[in-house]
């Protein structure tokens, strides 16, 4: 056992036993590194990341790899996802120096922290045009030994330069309108218009810029922003990047088509795609897309829940195949847990197989001819390859009937994957990424509701689940005392300084809550966490929020992100949520930071707005005049349904009934004074900069009234 052995990190804890001399991050690291005048090689990844898996098999399990590390090197390792921190400076280099990057991270560093060389994967020898990894070591070792002064000296030009482009002035003033547009724009030029998404391959669900579409739909009117939305959130959920037997999303694609997934299944694409497809539902009227979100939620609710509420991280690609489940020595492969061959579904259906193998696209010789590695000969990944009608007319059977199969089908197959060996679980609590589920049931909870297309367990359920996972994050991962939030929880301790993505977050996710059961506890914590943001990340200078606080001396940059990737940028949702409070609580410096916020990020916007979708959502909200919308009365709820039917994402809007009202009296006193006309009819109040509309008793008005002001 190793160093690693002393961490709580699943993914340190997977190379505890490695014979390479791992330490943690932190200052022990770079005192042996200083002490032995070595360099530092430096290694981030994660538990569930299906190439740290492999070169961790090939490289860091290797005897003769660990005694060239061991000998020259201070070898250190990285959770990317408890320590973003560390992670952004060092992508932000590979990135900026090999054009490309991602995990397993390989970065070899000065003992002063400094990077001088990089990359991501490194074979153990060369091939695919890839140099070898052990190569690559002798080689620095070489080169640290002969020219130590020129790498150094390199490390500090490459930082001085990292160091003043995080340092980039905001645009003189918030974006246009015609930044907007033009985001728009780019979005339709690389829109695939055969399979749904954008580009070819590999293809990453990015539901943020999904939202923007939709919101840009909302404001212009512009059906074909809404058409590509809808093309594209119908591909993914129809593919194989879907897991049509358990619900919820894998990773990505490989292919262009949607089908061969890489399998790992993270927290936070199901809280995101969740929230997608449920605006999806809205803008579109297709139900459909909220029955995917039923089913993605379902999933995590299941799967990925700890009993006391709070969520895991992920769940990995690689696991046993069956067929080798009571094999010890038996290899991991990605995906083996989801494939399935057509003599299985044989087996499994008889007379009903023929329709369950053309509904799912299960071939005898495997159905993945998109495989990029030839990885699942003879297995097939489901997708949907024809619809029910489809394989009526095929195989002379009704099409009610063709219903019944499939709807069965799905959890004879479920049972039937029960004992197969499992992925790994990544059981880390991360507050950032609750919070972000906490948002989805929140809206989940509300939007159906609001709808009647859930009965009023199922709301309540998502309801219970938001409530407890938040409650989780407080008992465990604030402290009252110091006002701070932690990052990590996992078997019993919360651990690490929250960083602002982690603050942003769970404010998003706690406003959604708050709107769905105005409980004035979620929003009183919300308004506290905000204002601790501000005071430990807020750019006083150029706006935005830091990543960090810039106490932790190990992190040699104090970054911004000004990327939204697959999660966004913690100034993007910090943006929204300024959005939010300020239509909730006449506050002038909240206001005032929002406009900050958008000027920060004014120069992306206006040159390459595709790059910071969840910052381009912000700003088309904001251009659209956001309305704070309170409906009182006895049939409140009916006219929340009836505005529920319409996609109104310009507008928030509070359905309360007196007793809500007297509750919410202390924190929003503006809601108390509303009350309803024409002997107690439901009457909705539009407010806009705390200056209310006279009061409406039909949803038309309502509607007509925030849609004109968004289209002007």
């Amino acid at each position: 056992m190793n160093r690693l052995a002393r961490e709580r990190s699943p993914y340190l804890l997977q190379h505890a036993t490695n014979p390479v001399h791992w330490f943690p991050w932190g200052d022990d690291a770079c005192a042996a590194a200083r002490r032995e005048n070595k360099p530092i090689f430096l290694s981030i990844g994660y538990s569930t990341c299906h190439w740290c898996h492999v070169m961790a098999h090939e490289s860091f399990e290797s005897e003769a790899v660990a005694v060239l590390l061991n000998e020259h090197f201070i070898s250190v390792k990285v959770d990317r996802e408890e320590r973003p921190d560390v992670d952004r400076v060092y992508m932000t280099y590979v990135q900026a120096t090999t054009g490309s990057g991602g995990w397993p991270m390989s970065v070899w560093l000065t003992p002063e922290l400094r990077p001088f060389y990089g990359g991501t994967y490194f074979p153990p020898i060369s091939r695919w045009g890839r140099p070898g990894f052990i190569e690559v070591l002798e080689e620095i070792a070489r080169l640290w030994q002969r020219d130590q002064a020129r790498l150094c000296a390199s490390a500090d030009e490459v930082i001085a330069q990292l160091a003043a482009h995080a340092g980039e002035l905001p645009a003189d003033a918030i974006p246009q309108a015609s930044a907007l547009e033009r985001a728009a724009e780019q979005f339709a030029h690389s829109f695939d218009q055969r399979c749904g998404g954008f580009g070819q391959a590999p293809k990453f669900p990015r539901p943020t810029e999904l939202l923007f579409l939709l919101r840009e739909f909302a404001r212009t009117g512009r059906v074909e922003w809404r058409e590509m939305v809808s093309q594209t959130l119908r591909a993914m959920a129809l593919g194989g990047m879907r897991d049509h037997v358990g619900g919820g999303f894998h990773r990505y694609s490989v292919d262009r088509e949607w089908r061969v997934p890489h399998f790992e299944k993270m927290l936070y694409d199901q809280a995101q795609l969740a929230v997608a497809y449920i605006e999806g539902a809205q803008a579109t009227g297709d139900r459909f897309f909220l029955e995917v979100a039923k089913d993605t939620l379902q999933y995590v609710l299941r799967e990925m829940t700890d009993a006391a509420g709070g969520f895991y991280s992920a769940e990995d690609a690689d696991s046993v195949p069956p067929e080798h489940a009571n094999d010890p020595a038996a290899h991991k492969m990605e995906g083996a847990f989801y494939l399935w061959t057509r003599d299985e579904i044989d087996q499994l259906f008889g007379a009903d197989a023929d329709v369950v193998a053309r509904v799912f696209g299960v071939q005898r010789d495997g159905g993945a001819p998109a495989d990029p590695h030839g990885e699942f000969v003879g297995k097939n990944i489901l997708y949907v390859a024809e619809t029910p009608q489809a394989v009526a007319a095929r195989t002379g059977r009704a099409v009610e009937e063709v219903d019944t199969v499939v709807s069965r089908a799905r959890v004879t197959l479920f049972e039937a994957r029960l004992p197969r060996p499992r992925p790994h679980l990544d059981d880390k609590v991360l507050t950032a990424w609750n919070g972000l589920m906490i948002a989805a049931l929140g809206r989940m909870a509300r939007v159906t509701r609001d709808l009647g297309d859930r009965t009023d367990a199922e709301v309540a359920a998502y309801l219970e689940a938001a409530r407890r996972a938040a409650t989780f994050v407080k008992t465990r991962l604030w402290s009252d005392e110091t006002r701070l939030l932690l990052r990590r929880y996992r078997d019993g301790h919360a651990e690490i300084e929250g960083y602002a993505e982690d603050y942003a977050y769970l404010i998003f996710g706690l406003l959604e809550l708050f709107l769905a059961d105005l409980d004035p506890a979620w929003l009183t914590w919300a308004i506290e966490l905000q204002r601790r943001q501000d005071e430990l990340f807020w750019d006083e200078g150029g706006g935005g929020w830091f990543s960090t606080t810039g106490h932790d001396q190990t992190v040699l940059l104090r970054m911004k992100e000004t990327y939204d990737g697959a999660e966004p940028t913690a100034t993007s949702v910090g943006a929204a949520n300024l959005l939010t409070l300020s239509l909730l609580l006449d506050e002038s410096v909240w206001r005032e930071r929002l406009a900050q916020a958008l000027r920060a990020f004014g120069t992306p916007l206006d040159r390459m707005g595709r790059a910071v979708p969840m910052m381009a959502a912000v700003l088309s909200q904001y251009t659209s005049r956001p309305a704070h919308v309170v409906v009182v009365g006895a049939s409140g709820a009916d006219m929340a349904r009836g505005l529920a039917l319409h996609y109104l994402p310009q507008a928030i809007t509070i359905v309360a009934s007196p007793e809500q009202q007297r509750r919410l009296s202390d924190v929003l006193p503006l809601v108390k004074a509303m009350a309803p006309v024409d002997g107690g009819a439901a009457t909705a109040y539009v407010c806009r900069d705390f200056t209310c509309l006279p009061p409406m008793t039909a949803v038309a008005q309502v509607v007509q009234e925030l849609a004109a002001v968004a289209a002007r």
